[in-house]
């Protein structure tokens, strides 16, 4: 009799806590919130905004699971233009000679879990012009890094693309413009511990450590203009946008990652780092900064329009 009661109380526990891990579970997380001019296009690995001004996505979603860092298949490398772009996206013309790489958005080695999703990968709707050294240098640490994350964490919410504005340099006859700078935030909305954290950097080669193009989602919402992870409840969002600690993700080789309870005033452990904002001449601010927006004082004041 009492062995069966607790067998019962086991069963029970067990089906509570899948179902728990079901609705707490949220459709479509990974999306930012759309604005009226933004194209909408849905592939099997990812989704994206295509912007036809510059020739490439506004951004592109996607979860990454733990199982899909996997590779079943191999990479493709069947650039071609988007067929569910109704007004053409780029073509190979628009690459040739200009000595920029065709730079994934969202990267084929996040893809290797179906052939599909591999062959999409490749679409010129998710591409972007990037330099050499960029593109195979700190950009492929980062798609490595976030893998990585993927493992640590059984899934993560990824959302990057170019930062676009008017008066970009461009190539191609169909005026693909080449960004100045790249962006990528990471959400991990798994138990124990739920946070977010998102990078900035310059389309140019760097031997910096990742670290140092960190900074909360909350400062790639303000540079942006996008509204990241509007799904996720009012609080978790205000919460998890607004601080990232370094010491909650895994920066090693390893998938082995310190798990450490933060406040919403700690900020990369109290390092200083690079002020996120974009200077009037289109530079990154050089100033450091530990404020917990990622802005200087000078920048967070003109940001808060004080």
């Amino acid at each position: 009799m009492f062995k069966n009661t607790l067998i019962d109380l086991f069963l029970f526990l067990s089906s509570s806590i899948v179902f728990a891990q079901q609705v707490s579970r949220i459709a479509n997380l990974e999306l930012p919130l759309p604005s009226k001019q933004d194209v909408i296009i849905t592939h099997l690995g990812y989704t994206l905004s295509y912007n036809e001004q510059h020739e490439q996505a506004n951004w592109v979603a996607y979860e990454l699971t733990a199982a899909e860092t996997q590779k079943v298949v191999g990479r493709s490398n069947n650039f071609r233009m988007d067929g569910d772009i109704k007004t053409g996206s780029a073509t190979n013309a628009d690459y040739k000679g200009f000595g920029y790489d065709r730079g994934h958005l969202a990267p084929a080695g996040d893809m290797g879990w179906s052939i599909q999703a591999m062959e999409e990968s490749f679409f010129y709707s998710n591409m972007s012009p990037q330099v050499q050294g960029f593109n195979r240098g700190i950009w492929k640490k980062l798609e490595e890094r976030v893998r990585c994350w993927a493992v640590d964490n059984q899934s993560v919410y990824v959302v990057t693309g170019p930062i676009l504005k008017n008066n970009l340099p461009f190539i191609g006859s169909n005026k693909v413009s080449v960004p100045l700078y790249y962006y990528k935030v990471i959400l991990d909305y798994s138990q124990p511990e739920l946070k977010g954290i998102g990078f900035i950097l310059t389309n140019a080669s760097s031997s910096l450590p990742l670290q140092n193009f960190a900074v909360p989602i909350d400062s790639v919402e303000h540079i942006t203009g996008i509204d990241f992870f509007p799904a996720l409840p009012d609080k978790q969002e205000r919460d998890i946008e607004k601080t990232i600690c370094i010491s909650s993700w895994s920066w090693t080789s390893t998938s082995t990652v310190h798990k450490s309870h933060y406040s919403p005033t700690q900020v990369r452990g109290g390092a200083t780092v690079q002020c996120s904002a974009i200077t009037k001449a289109g530079t990154r601010c050089k100033r450091v900064t530990s404020n917990l927006s990622g802005l200087c004082t000078q920048h967070e004041k003109m940001a808060s329009g004080s």
